[in-house]
């Protein structure tokens, strides 16, 4: 389930996860303005048990009272330095390592850290080799479950083929598109998957199922809703795309003899 911006609600393996969380109402959040609420509030959720942060740096991937959601939970996994500023119950993943949680039914879930680069792949870089800032995003599996990519803020087409190449059986996508731009920052080129790019990076990844989030609710998206059809259209990629309404619950079931039972 989209909420609204970033914000995913998923549950697989018995767990309840929620990535990059925001449920402050419309106004302005520094240099951002948020125009849109979320489609459900924070306590319609109920018990989480895992946040997952792509980064913390900015307001519309992780405002107040998603940062109060996140530090309820008993587990929050997101960057090495979004964790050294959360605090507990926050653990650091660089990129390629994991983290297993338990699963209710004994198993256990497999979150692995994957790139990310929000901005340019050509764009200038900080002292730590970051464009924009530090960014993840996560790879979710485990026994009998699907593998599921959540992008946090990546524009890197580079990057997902890199994903891809190492993990090759992606069952469903999570794409942050909406071609976010900030004026004066990197020419005012995108910061996030605009939507042609979303749909080749659907194409590298190769998911049944591609569901986009992060391109409406904040005044800085340049491409919204129609773009994403549009764009999967012409690419002939149509029947992956799941564009529901924020609040509403996805199926990642694709086929009967599928012994998995997931929805995001």
């Amino acid at each position: 389930m989209v909420v609204g911006g970033p914000t995913t609600v998923l549950d697989l393996g018995g767990l309840r996860i929620v990535s990059d969380p925001t449920f402050d109402a419309p106004g302005p959040h520094g240099y951002l303005t948020k125009i849109a609420g979320p489609a459900v509030t924070a306590g319609q959720l109920g018990p989480v048990d895992l946040v997952l942060v792509s980064h913390d740096n900015h307001p519309d991937n992780l405002d107040d009272r998603g940062r109060a959601l996140a530090l309820a939970a008993p587990l929050v996994l997101t960057t090495g330095s979004a964790a050294g500023r959360l605090g507990q119950p926050a653990i650091g993943l660089a990129p390629w390592t994991s983290h297993a949680v338990p699963r209710p039914d004994g198993g256990q879930l497999t979150v692995t850290a994957v790139p990310a680069v929000h901005g340019p792949e050509d764009a200038e870089r900080d002292a730590d080799g970051f464009v924009n800032c530090e960014v993840i995003g996560f790879v979710l599996s485990g026994q009998g479950l699907p593998t599921i990519y959540v992008s946090g803020d990546n524009a890197s087409i580079q990057t997902v083929t890199e994903i891809a190449r190492r993990t090759p059986a992606i069952d469903a996508a999570v794409l942050h598109a909406g071609a976010a731009r900030v004026p004066g920052k990197f020419r005012d080129r995108a910061l996030s998957l605009d939507s042609v790019r979303a749909a080749a990076a659907a194409a590298v990844l190769g998911p049944a199922v591609v569901i986009p989030a992060h391109y409406d609710g904040w005044a800085h998206f340049s491409e919204g809703r129609a773009g994403l059809a549009r764009a999967f259209d012409d690419a002939g990629q149509a029947a992956q795309l799941r564009l529901s309404d924020h609040g509403t619950w996805i199926p990642l079931r694709t086929s009967v003899i599928e012994p998995w039972k997931a929805e995001v």
